[in-house]
């Protein structure tokens, strides 16, 4: 299911790859990831056709009696394996060992582990596994549980991780100050997830924007989240897709000072120069490869619901 020894470094931009990354490494084909109910098989090839990657849910989407049958759809109906993620349940529960049984009877390679807590349960899955960091026990570990081999990116949930400390919201609500952003230890977590991922070369996904009609709100996390680097963002619905895409693919006034910054830098022998007033150096330089890097063409997005 995956495969072992160093990566290439080229596999997560700006990256210190070590012995924790695997080669070859799946990642996302694009920023857009689409949860579906894994007991709709109905929706699987919809699910994909609007989004980038589908992430299959075998644990909250599903109640406790339909998982049974979700699994055997999950066998019965595939899909492309290089554009899907598996979400399998938490490790320790009798659904995660027969999560893990179904996926093994196809051809998906990658899985998302909810509620991951520690690094031998990443390693026990024996697939490249997303962790998924929802969980203050989680949250502590996240460092151990990026380095580990298996694990190949990580995502953060809020609204498990806000039951976990017996809290109630994950965001300010309409009557408080910065009303609809994240609370504090939200905010903590979101930012931890992004730095262990970042510090063992694992991509990490935002979390999603439950507010499905809050599109100004979910295009506000999109931006902050290409600008601290995230790989992709979750999404619970079609019409999230366009708003994802278009938050990723970089401005042509972006495209065009990154282009002026790396010809420059060129120019200058790769180094330290000045443009437009502004000192360019190293990690400047490398911002203006990171903005280069994300530039796609992607089909509009069909936004009715699946």
């Amino acid at each position: 299911m995956f495969f072992d020894g160093p990566a290439d470094n080229s596999l997560v931009s700006g990256a210190n790859l070590g012995d924790s990354q695997l080669a070859n490494a799946w990642l996302p084909a694009g920023p857009a990831l689409l949860f579906c109910p894994a007991d709709r098989p109905e929706r699987y090839q919809k699910a994909l056709d609007r989004a980038d990657v589908v992430i299959l849910d075998l644990e909250d989407a599903v109640s406790p009696a339909n998982r049974a049958v979700a699994r055997e759809a999950l066998i019965a109906n595939p899909i492309d394996p290089d554009r899907t993620i598996v979400r399998i349940n938490p490790a320790g529960t009798g659904d995660y060992r027969r999560d893990l049984a179904a996926v093994s009877e196809t051809n998906y390679r990658v899985v998302m582990q909810a509620k991951s807590e520690d690094v031998a349960s990443i390693l026990d899955t024996a697939f490249q596994t997303i962790a998924l960091i929802e969980t203050p026990l989680g949250a502590t570990r996240a460092n151990d549980i990026a380095a580990t081999s298996t694990c190949i990116g990580l995502m953060w949930g809020a609204e498990d991780l806000v039951a976990g400390l017996g809290g109630t919201s994950s965001r300010f609500g309409p009557d408080e100050p910065r009303a609809g952003e994240y609370r504090d230890v939200a905010a903590w977590v979101r930012s931890m997830v992004r730095i262990a991922a970042a510090a063992h070369g694992k991509f990490a996904v935002d979390s999603v924007h439950l507010d499905i009609g809050d599109v100004d709100g979910l295009i506000d996390e999109v931006r902050d989240a290409v600008a601290l680097g995230y790989t992709a963002t979750a999404c619970i619905h079609p019409s999230q897709v366009e708003h994802i895409r278009a938050g990723y693919q970089p401005s042509e006034e972006s495209i065009a000072w990154a282009r002026r910054v790396i010809d420059g830098s060129a120019e200058h022998n790769g180094g330290v120069f000045s443009l437009d007033g502004q000192m360019i150096d190293g990690p400047v330089l490398r911002q203006a490869e990171v903005v280069l890097s994300r530039l796609t063409e992607r089909p509009t997005v069909n936004a009715e619901d699946s």
